[in-house]
């Protein structure tokens, strides 16, 4: 879920927000959140000219960085620091480097040409005296487009690859999502309860067999979830018994 003072975070999204701040990267991030994937997005609009300490850690926290290259993306100082950090995490602590290209193409992000040209344009005109900066930021970008990433372009379905990168992310983090598994015996388990009630004001045989098959579901379900967070292969599946072909 987005971090909290409270939590540790596992992905960091780093995003121009003025392109997918409330599109995109907020369908990205809630794709995330439902498969329990903490992540730290920055929800500070304001923008000063060093990147805040608090950002630096955030990055150097994550396990996973995601990189939202859009068509202003490069027009940002920042964003561009962003990207020098995560590599720079690559690196050091080998940090997990998605990228995405929303609208834009992966040739433009890695050369520097189309917008990401004209914003590096403008970058040298007021970096004149930091040209080893701009270098940075320049074979960043070229580093991280390099990256197997995905594409996201007007022609594709955005809900469908942003599950896709989801599900990616969590297959990267090395992890497993029960939760579809815990709404369904969350549920059974209220509607027992309410079984159990029944047969209680009405024994008969019938009532009792029906609340009784609603407890093997359960168990079933509970048998399905550990087996999922064990991660069995495939060979292991016929020592599970009948659980593991539900």
């Amino acid at each position: 879920m987005a971090k909290s003072s409270e939590e540790k975070h596992e992905v960091f999204i780093c995003f121009r927000g003025e392109d997918t701040r409330n599109t995109f990267t907020s369908h990205l991030n809630a794709a995330l959140r439902r498969l329990e994937i903490r992540t730290y997005i920055d929800h500070d609009l304001r923008r000063g000219e060093e990147i805040p300490e608090r950002l630096l850690r955030a990055i150097k926290d994550a396990k996973l960085s995601v990189i939202v290259f859009s068509e202003n993306f490069a027009a940002s100082k920042w964003c561009l620091d962003e990207v020098v950090n995560i590599l720079e995490c690559k690196k050091r602590s080998n940090q997990i480097v998605v990228p995405v290209f929303y609208r834009v193409d992966p040739a433009v992000v890695r050369n520097q040409i189309g917008s990401y040209g004209d914003a590096f344009g403008k970058h040298e005109q007021r970096f004149e005296g930091e040209m080893n900066k701009v270098r940075k930021w320049r074979e960043a970008l070229t580093e991280a487009a390099n990256h197997s990433g995905w594409g996201c372009s007007l022609n594709k379905v955005e809900y469908e690859i942003v599950e896709g990168i989801a599900k990616d992310v969590m297959e990267k983090l090395n992890h497993v999502y029960v939760g579809d598994l815990d709404e369904q015996i969350r549920k059974f388990e209220q509607l027992a309860e309410l079984q159990e009630q029944y047969y209680n004001a009405i024994t008969n045989v019938e009532n009792l067999q029906i609340y009784q098959s609603t407890l093997e579901r359960i168990t079933q379900l509970k048998m399905e979830r550990s087996i999922r967070l064990l991660r069995l292969t495939p060979d292991m599946l016929p020592y599970v018994g009948n659980f593991g072909s539900r």
